[in-house]
């Protein structure tokens, strides 16, 4: 390791930078109080100090960009967490691994393996999560992913009767409200390892007739939706509570905090965010253009999916609906994106949820930590 690849390794674990961006990132001198800009240009990292721009060499800025990188993924991948889908290898009675397979039992919607063990020669069935349900879980969670897709409560019900399941649209949104929940109390026990720059903004939406806000939080990197929170007005409105949700679900606070010029915001940041010294304080960028890199471009990405998910019911029907808590769950752990190589945020978090049905698992997994 060479003089200057020692220095950016001092810099990256002192952490003595800013990622502004995918593209951008902010470099503090280890001599003086100014900040070099590190950008990446096609595939190529370019900063504008001189060691760079004269002597045309990879500089130690570059290097602490490339070491940070490093030392990131390497923490997610040692913090990483998997959620398997959930198998019966143990007697539920005796605890024995000595199983075998004991016929199906059958109802008029599903049927069910039972096994018998060996050892204590008792039989049983496991439905975990779906106990003293009619249908079989494939369908129900088919429900949720249709609603979730974009689809309303009645498409969902007929789209099921094509599946033999006659169920009405208040079945799928007593499913819905049931294991939204169930999932959300488990997931909440589970720290996203999120990047260092956050971004907010706010949308409106008609809960009950009347005109709301919809306050997010967002990961730039990773794009984890972090928290929510609906307000009644936009002006005024106290953000303090979003991110405070935000500091309580990662464990952490970002570097950079990106939002438009909402005056909420800036209160809400020097409140939660800001300190005297420079190195532990967020930088608060709020001059948001429509090009370049002072763009809220991915929030809106989001607000938009809340829309599409929001025009198809035709307003929200009560405050406590669980539609934007539910939507918050499908969008960080079932729903791949394409600007994340087809992963979910929650992949992107070190948050890996296994099996070909991801609503099954996670819903078992809920169940058995209840």
């Amino acid at each position: 390791m060479n003089q200057r690849e020692t220095k950016g390794k001092q810099i990256a674990l002192k952490s003595d930078l800013i990622r502004v961006s995918d593209y951008h990132y902010h470099v503090h001198s280890q001599t003086t109080n100014r900040d070099y800009d590190v950008i990446k240009i096609y595939n190529q990292w370019h900063c504008n100090c001189a060691d760079h721009t004269f002597r045309k060499v990879c500089c130690k800025h570059i290097h602490a960009i490339e070491f940070s990188l490093k030392i990131r993924e390497e923490v997610r991948e040692r913090n990483k967490v998997t959620i398997e889908p959930v198998s019966v290898d143990s007697c539920r009675f005796c605890h024995s691994k000595n199983l075998k397979k004991y016929g199906i039992r059958r109802n008029k919607h599903t049927a069910i393996q039972r096994f018998s063990c060996s050892d204590c020669h008792k039989t049983f069935s496991m439905n975990l999560g779906f106990e003293k349900m009619k249908h079989n879980p494939k369908g129900i969670t088919t429900a949720m992913q249709l609603y979730f897709s974009g689809e309303s409560l009645r498409n969902v019900a007929k789209s099921l009767k094509l599946l033999g399941m006659d169920v009405t649209h208040q079945t799928v949104y007593n499913w819905i409200n049931k294991y939204t929940k169930l999932m959300n109390q488990y997931l909440d026990k589970i720290v996203p390892h999120v990047g260092d720059a956050w971004r907010a903004d706010e949308i409106y939406v008609k809960i009950r007739g009347e005109l709301k806000y919809v306050f997010a939080m967002m990961d730039d990197e990773t794009r984890f939706w972090i928290a929510q929170e609906v307000a009644d007005r936009k002006e005024g409105h106290d953000a303090s509570t979003l991110l405070q949700k935000s500091k309580q679900v990662t464990q952490t606070k970002p570097k950079v905090f990106i939002t438009d010029g909402l005056g909420s915001y800036h209160e809400a940041y020097k409140k939660e965010f800001w300190t005297l010294k420079r190195q532990h304080r967020t930088l608060h960028i709020r001059h948001i253009h429509l090009q370049g890199d002072m763009n809220n471009n991915k929030m809106e990405r989001l607000n938009g999916e809340i829309r599409d998910r929001e025009k198809t019911m035709r307003g929200i029907k009560k405050m406590d609906s669980v539609t934007l808590t539910g939507y918050q769950l499908f969008h960080n752990y079932i729903r791949p994106h394409s600007a994340l190589d087809n992963m979910t945020p929650s992949e992107k978090c070190g948050i890996t949820i296994n099996g070909d049905n991801k609503w099954i698992t996670l819903i078992q997994n809920a169940s058995r930590e209840k």
